[in-house]
Protein backbone atom coordinates (compact mmCIF):
# COMPACT_ATOMS: atom_id res chain seq x y z
CA UNK A 1 0.00 0.00 0.00
CA UNK A 2 1.45 3.27 -1.10
CA UNK A 3 1.70 5.95 1.55
CA UNK A 4 -0.76 8.64 1.56
CA UNK A 5 0.15 11.97 -0.64
CA UNK A 6 1.63 14.77 1.25
CA UNK A 7 -1.10 17.55 0.96
CA UNK A 8 -3.51 14.83 2.54
CA UNK A 9 -1.16 15.02 5.42
CA UNK A 10 -0.71 18.77 6.18
CA UNK A 11 -2.14 20.83 8.71
CA UNK A 12 -4.70 22.48 6.53
CA UNK A 13 -6.62 19.76 5.83
CA UNK A 14 -6.86 16.97 8.63
CA UNK A 15 -5.23 18.43 11.39
CA UNK A 16 -6.78 21.92 11.07
CA UNK A 17 -10.09 20.21 10.64
CA UNK A 18 -9.67 18.48 14.13
CA UNK A 19 -8.62 21.99 15.42
CA UNK A 20 -10.86 23.67 14.64
CA UNK A 21 -13.39 20.99 16.21
CA UNK A 22 -15.53 20.29 12.88
CA UNK A 23 -15.78 16.64 13.59
CA UNK A 24 -14.92 13.60 15.58
CA UNK A 25 -11.83 11.54 14.35
CA UNK A 26 -14.06 9.15 13.21
CA UNK A 27 -16.14 11.95 10.87
CA UNK A 28 -13.10 13.55 9.73
CA UNK A 29 -12.16 10.18 8.45
CA UNK A 30 -15.00 10.07 6.48
CA UNK A 31 -14.78 13.55 4.95
CA UNK A 32 -11.71 12.94 3.82
CA UNK A 33 -11.86 9.39 2.97
CA UNK A 34 -9.03 7.86 5.15
CA UNK A 35 -9.14 5.36 7.61
CA UNK A 36 -10.05 5.74 11.52
CA UNK A 37 -6.45 4.60 12.04
CA UNK A 38 -4.79 6.82 9.93
CA UNK A 39 -6.22 9.82 11.45
CA UNK A 40 -5.55 8.53 14.63
CA UNK A 41 -1.69 8.24 14.09
CA UNK A 42 -2.07 11.42 12.22
CA UNK A 43 -2.82 13.38 15.21
CA UNK A 44 -0.56 11.39 17.54
CA UNK A 45 2.65 11.76 15.38
CA UNK A 46 1.67 15.34 15.26
CA UNK A 47 0.92 16.13 19.37
CA UNK A 48 4.52 13.92 19.69
CA UNK A 49 6.60 15.62 17.08
CA UNK A 50 5.23 18.70 15.61
CA UNK A 51 5.23 17.41 12.00
CA UNK A 52 2.98 14.94 10.02
CA UNK A 53 5.52 13.65 7.23
CA UNK A 54 5.88 9.76 6.99
CA UNK A 55 8.61 8.13 8.88
CA UNK A 56 11.60 7.07 6.55
CA UNK A 57 11.17 3.44 5.81
CA UNK A 58 12.89 1.29 8.95
CA UNK A 59 15.35 -1.11 6.26
CA UNK A 60 14.89 -4.64 6.58
CA UNK A 61 16.72 -8.03 7.33
CA UNK A 62 20.56 -7.86 7.34
CA UNK A 63 21.93 -10.38 4.91
CA UNK A 64 23.54 -13.50 6.27
CA UNK A 65 26.67 -13.72 4.56
CA UNK A 66 29.31 -10.51 3.99
CA UNK A 67 30.85 -9.98 0.29
CA UNK A 68 34.13 -11.95 1.38
CA UNK A 69 31.68 -15.16 2.06
CA UNK A 70 29.70 -14.61 -1.17
CA UNK A 71 33.04 -14.76 -2.69
CA UNK A 72 33.99 -17.92 -1.06
CA UNK A 73 30.33 -19.08 -1.80
CA UNK A 74 31.21 -18.54 -5.61
CA UNK A 75 34.38 -20.48 -5.16
CA UNK A 76 33.16 -23.60 -3.65
CA UNK A 77 30.60 -23.83 -6.22
CA UNK A 78 33.23 -23.38 -9.00
CA UNK A 79 35.55 -26.04 -7.25
CA UNK A 80 32.81 -28.23 -6.81
CA UNK A 81 30.01 -27.99 -9.18
CA UNK A 82 28.33 -30.79 -8.71
CA UNK A 83 27.85 -30.33 -4.92
CA UNK A 84 24.25 -30.00 -3.90
CA UNK A 85 23.02 -27.26 -1.96
CA UNK A 86 23.44 -29.02 1.45
CA UNK A 87 26.87 -29.74 0.77
CA UNK A 88 27.44 -26.43 -0.35
CA UNK A 89 26.16 -25.39 3.27
CA UNK A 90 28.17 -27.67 5.31
CA UNK A 91 31.44 -26.78 3.33
CA UNK A 92 30.22 -22.59 4.17
CA UNK A 93 29.69 -23.86 7.19
CA UNK A 94 33.47 -25.91 8.21
CA UNK A 95 35.21 -22.87 6.48
CA UNK A 96 33.52 -19.87 8.34
CA UNK A 97 31.44 -20.95 11.22
CA UNK A 98 28.09 -19.29 9.05
CA UNK A 99 25.53 -21.91 9.23
CA UNK A 100 22.99 -20.85 6.73
CA UNK A 101 20.12 -23.34 5.07
CA UNK A 102 19.20 -24.90 2.27
CA UNK A 103 16.96 -22.86 0.64
CA UNK A 104 18.81 -19.25 1.58
CA UNK A 105 22.24 -21.35 -0.39
CA UNK A 106 19.62 -21.52 -3.24
CA UNK A 107 18.10 -18.21 -2.96
CA UNK A 108 22.52 -16.99 -2.79
CA UNK A 109 23.59 -19.07 -6.01
CA UNK A 110 20.37 -17.66 -7.72
CA UNK A 111 21.79 -13.75 -6.79
CA UNK A 112 25.19 -14.58 -8.10
CA UNK A 113 24.15 -16.12 -11.17
CA UNK A 114 25.67 -19.66 -10.25
CA UNK A 115 24.58 -22.45 -11.94
CA UNK A 116 25.86 -26.05 -10.50
CA UNK A 117 25.17 -28.27 -13.76
CA UNK A 118 25.52 -31.84 -12.77
CA UNK A 119 27.72 -34.38 -14.21
CA UNK A 120 25.64 -37.65 -15.83
CA UNK A 121 27.14 -40.78 -14.08
CA UNK A 122 25.67 -42.83 -17.12
CA UNK A 123 26.88 -42.98 -20.13
CA UNK A 124 24.85 -42.36 -22.98
CA UNK A 125 22.83 -45.05 -24.45
CA UNK A 126 23.82 -46.72 -28.00
CA UNK A 127 20.26 -47.49 -29.42
CA UNK A 128 17.97 -45.77 -31.98
CA UNK A 129 14.37 -45.21 -30.92
CA UNK A 130 14.37 -47.06 -28.13
CA UNK A 131 14.96 -50.16 -29.93
CA UNK A 132 17.90 -52.48 -29.67
CA UNK A 133 19.67 -53.90 -32.47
Amino acid sequence: MKPYSCDLRQKVKVINAYNNQEGSQRQLAKRFSVSLSFVQSLLRRYRNSGTVEAKPHGGGQKPKLNHEQLALVELLVESDNDATLVELCKQLEQKTQVKISRSTMGRITQKLNLTRKKKHCTPAKNTRNGCKS
